[in-house]
């Protein structure tokens, strides 16, 4: 019997719709026509564009250049030529500037030469990492780099390795533990020579156990020092916090970092990025997208470039199976962004594109019920959070611990009232800010 760990405080368990898409494997989506590649794929200060129309641009080759510590390069996907630079609006609804570039018919094959990383020591790894453009890849798309980064005077006993994928439908890491797993485990070594942790962890919930025994085989092969950690299905089982009390037993205190109480989490895709940018020096130019939902006529997982149009990935996967889907979700259905233009790319952090169909919901009001306490993860108290916010009363709100909430959406997704919880955090958080 495997054992299986888990956070002890709140979660819900939505059903985790992963049967329409588990079984396809990677596919790659044949390059489309152009590419609208933003400069503000990641958390931080946006890209400094450094082409202009008419250029000339090749695969791999720097297009954005980081315009502060925390910010990240952005590559060309794509050998081409620029057909313009102009402002555009992205699935999360922020507006920043693209480089959009008309695809060469012939693409050259490149990235082919094996670099020895062993060799090298973890601050040219490091800056390997930082050049190559590589975000966290598990919708956060905080710089790599930084992450890594140690403080002076911080250790790392554990590095946590989240192959969680606790949202609905999403399935793109398990397809990748299940087809990469050897390079996979490669990026992990890279990462423990960064950081030299005491101990390396990769977690991953029980309805993807044949990823887990699929690692623990490679593993076992190759004499890694890691260990497999199967955890119970519980959502938001892949937040980092929660994932860290569940692997290790440690809580990350209020204001504080994973850092503080020794740890780094990194997603299973950004562990392959950091792979292919260490071996091979390729730029993070592509990721792995779950094209799912009632409304996709057939759910795939396919390897996009960075700056392929939403629109390009629906038609693939077949197009819509009814008139128009009710929702387009960029992300998981917890925490990601409906949107409804689907000229919007592809971005860094895009694990998913979701068609929803209607759904008849109507918002009541608060019974005060306190399920929405009981189910939170973070232990605040959304109900009355909410409602100050509502009443514009936002010092109030921040003094519940409006700035702990991960947003994640347990809340919204038990409220038998169908309160927009979230939204209304959200709101709270930007009008804090402005004040």
């Amino acid at each position: 019997m495997i054992r299986m760990s888990t956070f002890k405080r709140g979660g819900v368990h939505p059903h985790d719709k992963k049967e329409l898409s588990k079984n396809s494997p990677i596919e790659v989506l044949p390059m489309p026509e152009t590419l609208i590649v933003a400069m503000s794929q990641h958390i931080g200060a946006p890209a400094k564009a450094l082409k202009k129309k008419g250029d000339i641009v090749v695969k791999g080759e720097m297009i954005g250049q980081a315009a502060s510590f925390v910010s990240a390069n952005v590559h060309s996907p794509v050998s081409g030529s620029v057909v313009d630079v102009r402002n555009v609006r992205l699935a999360n609804g922020a507006s920043c500037e693209a480089v959009v570039i008309k695809a060469d018919g012939i693409q050259p094959e490149m990235f082919t030469t094996r670099y020895d990383w062993k060799n090298e020591s973890p601050q040219t790894l490091l800056d390997t990492i930082r050049d190559m453009g590589i975000v966290g890849m598990g919708g956060a798309t905080f710089p790599a780099h930084v992450k890594l980064a140690v403080p002076e005077g911080k250790k790392v006993d554990a590095l946590i390795i989240n192959g969680v994928e606790c949202e609905p439908y999403l399935t793109s890491d398990y397809r990748s533990m299940l087809e990469r797993a050897d390079e996979t485990l490669e990026g992990v070594m890279i990462l423990a020579k960064i950081l030299s942790p005491s101990r390396i962890i990769i977690g991953i919930e029980a309805n993807k156990l044949d990823a887990v025994s699929l690692l623990q085989e490679r593993i076992s092969k190759y004499s890694y020092p890691v260990e497999v950690l199967a955890l119970k299905m519980k959502y938001p089982q892949g937040d980092e916090k929660q994932l860290i009390k569940a692997a290790v037993g440690r809580e990350v205190p209020s204001g504080k970092l994973p850092i503080d109480v020794g740890a780094v989490v990194c997603n299973i895709g950004s562990v392959y990025a950091v792979y292919e940018a260490c071996v091979f020096h390729k730029p993070l130019i592509e990721r792995i997208v779950t094209v799912s939902g009632e409304a996709v006529s057939r759910p795939r997982n396919l390897l996009c470039p960075v700056g392929a149009a939403t629109k390009d990935l629906i038609a693939y996967c077949g197009g819509y199976n009814c008139k128009e889907p009710d929702k387009l979700i960029s992300g998981g259905p917890m925490m990601g962004f409906a949107f409804a233009d689907e000229e919007a790319p592809v971005l860094k952090g895009t694990s998913g594109i979701l068609a929803l169909k209607a759904e008849v919901v109507n918002e009541g009001v608060c019974v005060s019920c306190g399920k929405c306490v009981a189910h939170c993860p973070m232990g605040l108290m959304p109900n009355k959070m909410f409602r100050n916010i509502k009443n514009g009363r936002y010092k109030e709100a921040l003094d519940l611990g409006l700035l702990d909430c991960k947003e994640c959406g347990c809340c919204a997704f038990i409220c038998p009232a169908h309160l927009p919880l979230v939204q209304g955090f959200k709101l709270g958080k930007k009008m804090s800010r402005r004040k």
